[in-house]
């Protein structure tokens, strides 16, 4: 509940503060300005490095070394990882946001989202089907102690780079990329968020998954699952009353920031994201909180979605007020069709029923 609610209020006080509207966080948004600012794409409005990114690691980093929970492990699934982290980064693109900025939408107003929020929970249901089927990545084994420190270090170079502005760093003098709250509120909202997702395991697609879970099998753990979904409705909610507050609030449709009438493909970006969330076992935003404790497959997602975010940005992928290019339409398309293949390669054969197995005595 406190997660989610930091999460809404922050989202909206960091629009009110100077950020975009309806994307006062937004993972994809934020990659996108983080690469541009380090010149891996040319958009010369989407240039920024965004200290929420940097405050959400280290603030993960920071709670799981002061409770014993920081651990390098690895299941050996780093650039499988990485693609599907690209993957995801194009679906956010089309759909023009993360699953945190869905909510941040949805909330202020935006009823454009829902689209967005259908194809989520079925991007997120197809996802629970491949792993009833027996689709799984492994577990984590511990490696090296140093590997937990590569994404926080990296992420402290980015804050050096933030603070001290070398002259090879570009930042936006216009566009989204020029729209930015104070450098130390945004760091401490993300530090905040960072830290108390550490410790709670928030994650929007996990919450989504929980209705399909939650079944007769599952009543003893409910309250697990009434938590995960509680908060993201407390999320929600802080959004809609922190907008109404702030002046943000805006119903409708039509003239929405960060929106367009490409519903279809926006329902496709989005169940690409849920469906990939799955297979990865965390949203961008529980990626980058996995990264953070030391997860250092979640480090290969973060790297792909940092690279998904430029190539959105040099490959003109990313939907735009008058619709979805046709090069972004073909992008999503390929990136399901990758995601559908993983599922399947990745899945254990389960044996026929009756069917003899090694060891066993009939």
């Amino acid at each position: 509940l406190l997660t989610g609610l930091c999460l809404g209020a922050g989202g909206v006080l960091l629009s009110w503060l100077g950020n975009p509207a309806n994307s006062g966080i937004c993972v994809s948004c934020f990659l996108e300005n983080t690469a541009g600012a380090l010149g891996l794409h040319g958009d010369i409005r989407m240039q920024y490095i965004r200290p929420e990114l940097i405050g959400f690691v280290l603030g993960a980093f920071a709670l799981a070394l002061g409770n014993r929970e920081l651990r390098a492990v690895s299941s050996g699934t780093f650039l499988l990882r990485f693609f599907v982290g690209l993957v995801l980064m194009v679906g956010c693109a089309v759909f023009m946001g993360c699953p945190i900025k869905l909510l941040l939408r949805l909330g202020a107003g935006d009823l454009t989202a829902l689209v967005g929020l259908a194809g989520l929970v079925a991007g997120v249901f197809i996802g629970l089907k491949f792993v009833e089927g027996g689709f799984s990545l492994g577990r984590g084994a511990p490696v090296p102690a140093g590997n937990a420190c590569l994404v926080p270090g990296f992420m402290v170079a980015l804050l050096l780079l933030l603070v001290l502005e070398p002259a090879f760093v570009a930042f936006s003098e216009k566009g989204s990329g020029a729209q930015r709250a104070p450098l130390l509120a945004s760091l401490a909202i993300g530090l905040l968020l960072g830290g108390l997702a550490q410790r709670t395991r928030f994650c929007v697609t996990a919450g989504i998954a929980r209705v399909f879970l939650w079944g007769p099998r599952e009543l003893p753990g409910c309250p697990a699952s009434i938590r995960m979904l509680a908060g993201l409705g407390m999320a929600l909610l802080s959004v809609l009353l922190v907008s109404l507050m702030t002046g943000q609030f805006q119903l409708g449709v039509v003239g929405q920031p960060s929106s367009n009438e490409s519903y279809g493909w926006a329902f496709l970006g989005m169940l690409a994201v849920g469906f990939g969330s799955i297979l990865i076992r965390g949203c961008p935003f529980r990626q980058l909180v996995l990264a953070g404790s030391g997860d250092v497959d979640a480090g290969g997602a973060v790297l792909g979605m940092l690279v998904g975010a430029a190539l959105v940005q040099s490959w003109d992928l990313a939907g735009n007020a008058a619709g979805t290019p046709f090069t972004g339409q073909m992008a999503v398309l390929v990136g399901l069709v990758f995601l559908f293949a993983v599922g399947l390669l990745f899945r254990a054969r389960m044996p026929a029923p009756g069917a003899r197995t090694e060891g066993s005595d009939s």
